[in-house]
């Protein structure tokens, strides 16, 4: 039959109990499967909460789970990519949702998957409520997927991060990234499978594992550390996804700001050089497809820079200058 699996699905949907109950805390009510997930904040602390949603996915990196057949990693990825897009206003995660759509839904690889979320959610403290899956013959090629997920968060209004602080003389601290977190793949797969014919169950000189565990390295969760500095010291937050540091930094900037990166102020990882060297990319467009190292950046003044990047385990990088909005590379 060409239709969807309709037993495949529910038989699916009943490995989930377990594993999505573990990231469950007294907040989430009513039963796992339901047409809506419902969670009963605690805002007590919080004097004025506001709610901060994001949605994204993963993007092309699926390929390379696909081709490894290793599933839990993007499942995390796609996890911690959300927490970091609301940890840049000072939110903390409250719950999330997820999607999963497949031409069908094949149980080991759908458990992988669940498995990375709920980990993720887990170390984030952070509830998984709900999700859809989608079985679509036809929409997808066989054996692949496609993952998106939705992070509800909360923060004080009066301790919301909005850049607005950030001025001449503050210090930019990057914070380092775990490989390519979840941006840059389409170029990366470009050059390293396509150009140079690697395999990615290869080991390449420079990398400290294959080059498949390279690529398939966990988009780090910041949210955590970043709530380890009193809200008030850090003046704006860049989580460095697409667009690198060229185009990420900018929408924290205020108009009359540039922030001044020196690209020489901390070491690249291999694995960027690798693709810019064989795919003669221009350092310009490695900055700005990449995260070249670094994952998060947080703008604080100089006199707090020391204490916070110690704090952050982070370094300067760079420092806000009179300007126009705009990221200026020193190379």
């Amino acid at each position: 039959m060409a239709g969807v699996d309709v037993d495949l699905g529910n038989l699916v949907k009943t490995r989930i109990q377990t594993r999505v109950k573990s990231t469950h805390g007294p907040e989430v009510l009513g039963k796992i499967g339901g047409f809506g997930g419902l969670f009963a904040p605690n805002f007590s602390g919080i004097r004025k909460p506001v709610l901060v949603a994001s949605v994204d996915g993963v993007g092309t990196k699926l390929k390379i789970a696909f081709a490894m057949n290793r599933h839990s990693s993007v499942g995390a990825d796609l996890v911690n990519h959300c927490i970091n897009d609301i940890a840049v206003l000072g939110a903390r995660p409250l719950f999330f949702l997820d999607y999963v759509g497949a031409e069908r839904l094949e149980p080991p690889v759908f458990d992988q998957i669940l498995g990375g979320f709920a980990k993720a959610c887990r170390a984030a403290g952070c509830a998984l409520i709900g999700g859809e899956t989608a079985q679509m013959p036809g929409m997808y090629r066989t054996g692949e997927y496609d993952l998106a997920g939705c992070i509800v968060g909360v923060v004080d209004r009066a301790a919301m991060i909005d850049g607005s602080h950030i001025k001449p003389g503050d210090v930019v601290l990057g914070l380092r990234a775990n490989g390519l977190h979840t941006n840059g793949y389409s170029l990366a797969r470009k050059v390293l499978l396509e150009k140079m014919r690697l395999r990615l169950d290869e080991k390449v000189v420079g990398l400290t594992q294959s080059l498949g565990g390279e690529l398939l390295r966990v988009h780090k969760n910041y949210q955590p550390l970043l709530a380890t500095v009193p809200h008030r010291l850090i003046h704006g937050l860049a989580h460095i996804t697409g667009g690198g540091l060229v185009d990420n930094l900018p929408r924290v900037l205020p108009k009359n700001c540039d922030a001044v990166i020196d690209t020489r102020s901390w070491r690249v990882p291999p694995i960027f050089g690798l693709i810019q060297e064989n795919g003669r990319v221009p350092s310009q467009e490695m900055y700005q497809v990449f995260n070249m190292g670094i994952g998060m950046v947080a703008i604080v003044s100089r006199k707090d820079a020391a204490k916070i990047g110690e704090r952050l385990r982070g370094k300067a990088i760079g420092t806000i200058d009179d300007g126009t909005g705009c990221t200026r590379l020193v190379f």
